[in-house]
């Protein structure tokens, strides 16, 4: 039975529940009374899918924050959106070590898949900077954001409350406020959206990256070389940043920035290529924007973040081995190399499976939120945006959240959750035990395309 029970509760089965019992508990106690204001009615539905939403740090809500959850909630909230934005594992070994707890394999291996990395070499250390890395640069980000918040707000707790909360969303893309109305409060306010879009990125670009970019400046190994891995992420993800800005600011030139001046042209286009990619947050509604920017920051969300972050959708390796391998095809050569490497066939094959699995998820996501709300006039625009927006864990939402029947949310729950853990380690949990085959079929070619 032990044995069974082993082979059954593989790593990534483990971390998947380990999820699951997390958003539960969650949910359990944002429902609990003294978590809502007085006189506020929370259904168990919407609190389950708040915790969802907050360990897997989107932002999607179905309910006003700021005017249903008390100052305690407020606590339980950003709990879950640090635990799962930094992940399970990472506050796992943390309280391993405090307590003077030796990292086993098998929880190494439980840190290599919530952390997708490829191997068990440095992973406790890894942890731990990812931790240390995190705290300090919210810390930081809650300091500067909260002293600039006290022009805004009439006392310093309220302002350093609103500037911790913020920066912790930021850094986590969450995309979670306690303003009531997301940051159009800051919508000409440059500064506020530079620290936001700058904690963004530092969240979405990837830990490994970060601790690369901390030992490259550390100057402690003299012959140190960024990876493949950090090369790829970095250049991918800056170039779909780009993209997406020149992308928003031509698609909307003649809509909704005919009435703007250039710098708030460019200000809500760096802003909304920034928070696209799985922030959340916003400095406008984004149900003003045209259908075809709508169709195109979909795009972004579904891109996502990269590998090993905070932010989810196929995540930007993804699409980099994707256009790399589509690239070798057309030239006629059979290895895909960049940066004077050669990506191994595996990650190829990784990529085009990803990008499969996503499809028909999202196809179908689409087609049964459409079935469930034929009759209440939401709009295939907004149902698209919508299941992007929970796939990408990004949380930008055209305000249809609320108005979605309960299977609709549900179904949201599940891309919030597979965007969140990641499609591979998704995958992985439901393939069957590798089994070596003992004969072989005569093999043949059959038309392709």
């Amino acid at each position: 039975m032990k044995l069974a029970l082993n082979q059954f509760l593989t790593p990534f089965r483990m971390i998947l529940f380990g999820y699951i019992i997390a958003m539960i508990v969650f949910s359990v106690l944002l429902y609990l009374p003294f978590s809502t204001h007085e006189h506020v009615s929370l259904s168990y539905s919407e609190a389950l899918f708040t915790s969802v939403s907050a360990v897997s740090v989107t932002g999607l809500t179905v309910v006003n924050v700021p005017e249903t959850y008390s100052y305690v909630g407020i606590f339980f909230l950003a709990l879950a959106i640090q635990l799962g934005g930094i992940g399970i594992m990472t506050l796992g070994t943390f309280v391993w070590m405090l307590f003077g707890k030796k990292i086993v394999l098998s929880q190494r291996m439980l840190i290599m898949v919530d952390q997708n990395q490829n191997t068990f070499s440095g992973l406790v250390n890894l942890m731990r900077g990812i931790l240390q890395v995190a705290l300090v640069i919210e810390l930081v980000g809650a300091l500067i954001l909260g002293t600039y918040y006290l022009r805004y707000f009439d006392t310093v707790g309220e302002a350093y409350y609103q500037g911790a909360f913020a920066a912790l969303s930021a850094f986590t893309n969450a995309g979670f406020d306690v303003t009531g109305q997301s940051l159009i409060p800051f919508a000409n306010d440059y500064y506020v959206q530079l620290v936001v879009i700058l904690l963004i990125i530092a969240g979405a670009i990837g830990f490994p990256v970060i601790m690369e970019v901390k030992e490259y400046f550390s100057k402690a190994n003299p012959n140190f070389q960024f990876s493949l891995f950090t090369k790829i992420s970095t250049a991918t993800y800056f170039f779909v940043f780009v993209g997406g800005i020149i992308g928003i600011w031509v698609l909307e030139y003649g809509h909704y920035y005919e009435g703007l001046v250039w710098h708030q042209q460019l200000s809500h286009s760096v802003f909304n290529s920034a928070t696209a990619r799985s922030g959340g947050l916003s400095i406008m509604d984004v149900s003003d924007l045209n259908r075809a920017t709508l169709l195109f920051i979909s795009g972004l969300m579904i891109i996502g973040a990269s590998p090993s972050s905070v932010g989810g959708g196929i995540r930007t390796t993804t699409l980099a081995v994707m256009f790399l391998t589509i690239r070798s095809f057309a030239l006629g050569k059979t290895d895909v190399k960049v940066f004077g490497r050669e990506i191994h066939p595996e990650d190829s094959q990784k990529s085009f499976i990803v990008l499969s699995v996503f499809i028909v998820l999202l196809f179908s996501a689409v087609i049964l939120i459409s079935a469930f709300e034929s009759g209440n006039g939401i709009s295939l625009m907004a149902i698209i945006f919508e299941t992007a927006s929970a796939f990408g864990t990004c949380g930008l939402s055209m305000g249809i959240t609320p108005d979605l029947s309960l299977p609709s949310q549900f179904i949201l729950m599940i891309l919030m959750f597979i965007g969140r853990v990641g499609l591979v380690a998704f995958l992985f949990s439901i393939r069957k035990k590798e089994t070596k085959s003992h004969f072989k079929y005569p093999t043949e070619r059959i038309i392709i395309g």
